[in-house]
């Protein structure tokens, strides 16, 4: 191109188009930034969640790359005098800058999101969650965006994604059946620790393996259980699924047990109950709020059954408080002169009295 042909109305547009780009470039961060800051941050500093603050942090960077990439346009919109004569296309100029700012823009929002989705998770306790499961989100809906905007690229040049989306789904489905035991734990996983049917530090009896003890991980494939003699029982998420689960630490730790006690047929019915009911509350650990009951429950073969109840803190002190209200029963009972009986059989022997005698001969 001869610069020397250019008029004086050229050399003016191009003045202009140079001054549209650089004051945008100088300016636009400062409106962009006052009107984020002075303008949009009223309505936003009203709300109860931080989540349009993040939003806009988001969000905020990128529009000054957009403005700018706009300016750039306009500027060059204004030179056709220029590019008409050159073999170059802008369209598809315009279309990788505004597909770079737009793939940008949407890496932002999903990181920055993930991110403050799992600070909320943190401060509610439900830190597990926070951090096991959302980094897996993040990298999958990352993975996705990468994809999408792969295919939306080689769309608009005309190269053909058709073979390279159905080899994609093939090789999912491939990989779905060789790992079909991992993606079952995993979905199990995801069950778990959005359902919450236990937590972290719970106590919980999985009944249909005969295995109780206390969760101290729950992970995207497997849940680890502490038992009380301290062995690590690493559970598959998928079992854990279909088995039958007891958490004795939910609603709240407290827990009701029970034990029956025999005495001695013809003993007073009140004083027994009484005295049991008396030996339960001077445990140590016994919740005194709650009743401690003594409950006549039948005749036995060899003892009047009663059936007692009380209230403990927590189940991990089911065996300990076990021995002592057994213990303090047997003691108060001992006092008191109830017998406690054994099982007792009476055999009465009746020898044969019917007289065998050989047959006579007349």
């Amino acid at each position: 191109m001869n610069w020397s042909t250019l008029t004086q109305e050229n050399w003016i547009d191009i003045g202009i188009s140079v001054l549209i780009f650089f004051a945008t470039a100088f300016l636009g961060r400062w409106v962009i930034k006052f009107i984020f800051r002075k303008i949009i941050s009223r309505f936003t500093k009203h709300t109860k969640t931080t989540f349009d603050d993040v939003l806009i942090e988001s969000i905020a960077p990128p529009l000054y790359w957009l403005a700018l990439v706009y300016a750039f346009q306009i500027s060059l919109n204004r030179l056709g005098f220029i590019f008409d004569k050159l073999d170059f296309e802008l369209d598809s100029f315009y279309f990788v800058l505004f597909w770079l700012i737009g793939t940008v823009v949407a890496w932002r929002l999903i990181a920055n999101l993930a991110k403050w989705y799992e600070e909320q998770l943190a401060a509610t306790q439900e830190v597990e969650l926070g951090e096991q499961l959302m980094p897996f989100l993040r990298r999958l809906l990352l993975i996705v965006l990468i994809v999408i905007a792969a295919i939306i690229f080689l769309g608009y040049f005309n190269i053909e994604v058709g073979g390279m989306v159905a080899t994609l789904g093939i090789g999912s489905l491939a990989i779905a059946l060789a790992a079909q035991a991992t993606l079952s734990d995993t979905i199990n996983g995801f069950v778990i620790m959005f359902d919450r049917p236990f937590r972290i530090g719970d106590r919980i009896e999985v009944q249909d393996l005969s295995t109780w003890g206390d969760v101290v991980d729950i992970g995207l494939r497997s849940t680890r259980i502490r038992t009380r003699d301290n062995r690590m029982v690493i559970l598959p998420n998928s079992v854990i699924g279909k088995s039958l689960i007891v958490n004795h630490s939910y609603p709240n730790s407290e827990y009701r047990i029970q034990i029956h006690v025999g005495v001695a047929y013809g003993t007073d019915i009140e004083l027994a109950r009484e005295t049991i009911v008396s030996a339960v509350k001077t445990v140590e650990g016994v919740l005194t709020e709650h009743p401690v009951e003594a409950l006549f429950l039948e005749f036995g073969d060899s003892a009047l059954v009663f059936r007692a109840r009380w209230w403990l803190e927590s189940y991990a002190d089911t065996r300990r408080m076990f021995d002592k209200v057994n213990t303090a029963i047997y003691k108060n009972l001992n006092e008191v002169g109830i017998e406690i009986p054994f099982p007792q059989r009476v055999i009465t022997y009746k020898p044969n009295t019917i007289e065998l005698g050989a047959d006579k001969e007349e």
